[in-house]
């Protein structure tokens, strides 16, 4: 029996659109064998987006859901903006995302999950057979989710088209036990900051050592360019990396709701509200086809090529 690997999987379904599992199943049930797998594939009407599985799907929808304390946001991805405005397309991202609250922000087991009508019977195989009736490759791409134990889960949407749908999303997490409704309406206004400047970490303490460094490589340079003196240059450096914390952490950044306050001096302003301490544990920003290159397509040129055929 031939061992079945995570690349052979992909390979399949890079070559059929057809979801992992049913991949996997068809890699088991033949031994390994990829043109008989396809078969196996088409046979069963699972392969019918292969044609559009290889195509660069870098637009489409964030969706968001919540259920109490915790708030989940998903990426699916089409070929083009226009599929946005689609009521199929939006109604299947608003489903997955509502199921995505189960999957603790683990995209694997999300698009493993059950989804009440697919053919195929989970989330991918969903996505993989609205391919056929939407007309474009679809991919799911990312989830994430956050829980807090008691307190809200701050959520914005930015650029909605529908209720939970967009192109950013936005969670924050705020632990209290004090009024819901002063803690979920702090949480809103920070998840709308952060969709405005997009930090790059909660906190200092946060940031990757690796950023840090770089950073303040990069100021040392700039700094010995002016001829000072190397204990001048470190405490120049140790200003600059101060002044890179307020930029690019959540917490030390100004607020963008008032500029005189930090979002950490916010949070802290607000417990008096609250009637209790309120504890920033964490966000989640998500915008759509960020990281993803993007093709660029001469229709022009495409059109003119196709004259020069007939």
């Amino acid at each position: 029996m031939t061992a079945i690997s995570a690349s052979m999987v992909k390979d399949l379904r890079d070559k059929t659109g057809a979801g992992m599992m049913d991949c996997k199943a068809a890699l088991t049930e033949n031994n390994g064998d990829v043109e008989a797998a396809i078969d196996w594939l088409r046979k069963k009407g699972l392969a019918k987006a292969a044609k559009k599985a290889g195509r660069t799907a870098a637009e489409g929808l964030i969706g968001m859901a919540s259920s109490g304390t915790t708030a989940t946001l998903v990426e699916v991805n089409s070929e083009t903006d226009f599929v946005a405005r689609n009521d199929k397309f939006q109604a299947l991202v608003a489903k997955v995302a509502d199921i995505a609250l189960g999957a603790g922000g683990d995209v694997e087991k999300l698009a493993a999950m059950p989804f009440p009508g697919s053919t195929g019977g989970k989330v991918v195989d969903a996505v993989t057979e609205a391919v056929a009736t939407i007309g474009e490759n679809l991919t799911l791409r990312r989830t994430s989710a956050i829980t807090v134990s008691a307190g809200a889960v701050g959520a914005y949407m930015h650029n909605a088209v529908a209720d939970g749908l967009g192109k950013i999303g936005v969670l924050v997490g705020l632990e209290s036990t004090g009024k819901v409704d002063v803690v979920a309406a702090l949480g809103k206004q920070i998840a709308m900051h952060v969709a405005a400047t997009n930090p790059i970490a909660l906190g200092p303490d946060d940031v990757d050592p690796a950023v840090v460094e770089r950073e303040k490589a990069i100021f040392a340079d700039q700094a010995r360019q002016s001829g000072k003196p190397e204990a001048v240059i470190e405490k120049m450096v140790e200003g600059r990396i101060r002044k890179f914390y307020e930029e690019q952490t959540l917490v030390k950044q100004a607020f963008v709701i008032n500029p005189d306050l930090t979002v950490e001096a916010a949070v802290k302003a607000a417990e008096k509200d609250a009637g209790a301490p309120i504890k920033l544990t964490g966000f989640v920003r998500m915008a759509i086809g960020e990281g993803i290159e993007k093709e660029e397509t001469d229709f022009a040129a495409e059109v003119a090529a196709a004259a020069g055929t007939n």
